[in-house]
């Protein structure tokens, strides 16, 4: 699978969560599905910032540059966020509109790598993208198993 199908693929699932959880009343199923937005979260930005990120500065050029550049930055806020949420109980109005923030934040981060960053990445050949993508896969797998042991 190409580097960007997995990362496509991985866009949609959080997306749903966001949605089952703006739909969600039950208090323990929000902390639920907050834990693992933010499992599946830390599981995406790491295999992007240790993989795809390194691998989409090869394409040489200055919009590439500057969009991982934003997009680790854009990590770091959503990283933010998330070390809060934990604090915050899901019956109180503050958790609600954090988890609007964090949609909002990881939606525009999906829109501008769907959007521009992925279509840079076409100039990577598809053996190459291939090859992200397995090794992104193994580093997941790796690191929801490392997730699911600290349970």
């Amino acid at each position: 699978m190409k580097a960007t199908d997995l990362l496509k693929r991985q866009h949609r699932e959080v997306k749903g969560l966001f949605k089952k959880i703006k739909d969600t009343e039950n208090s323990s199923e929000r902390r639920k599905l907050m834990t693992t937005i933010a499992q599946e979260l830390k599981v995406h930005t790491t295999i992007e910032e240790e993989i795809f990120y390194p691998a989409m500065r090869e394409v040489q050029s200055k919009k590439a540059e500057g969009m991982v550049n934003e997009a680790y930055e854009e990590h770091h806020v959503v990283d933010l966020v998330l070390r809060e949420l934990p604090q915050v109980d899901p019956e109180d109005e503050r958790f609600e509109a954090k988890m609007t923030v964090l949609s909002e934040l990881v939606q525009h981060h999906i829109e501008e790598e769907e959007d521009e960053m992925f279509k840079l990445a076409a100039k990577l050949d598809k053996e190459e993208l291939d090859e992200l993508g397995k090794q992104m896969n193994v580093r997941a797998t790796e690191l929801k198993g490392m997730t699911r042991q600290a349970a």
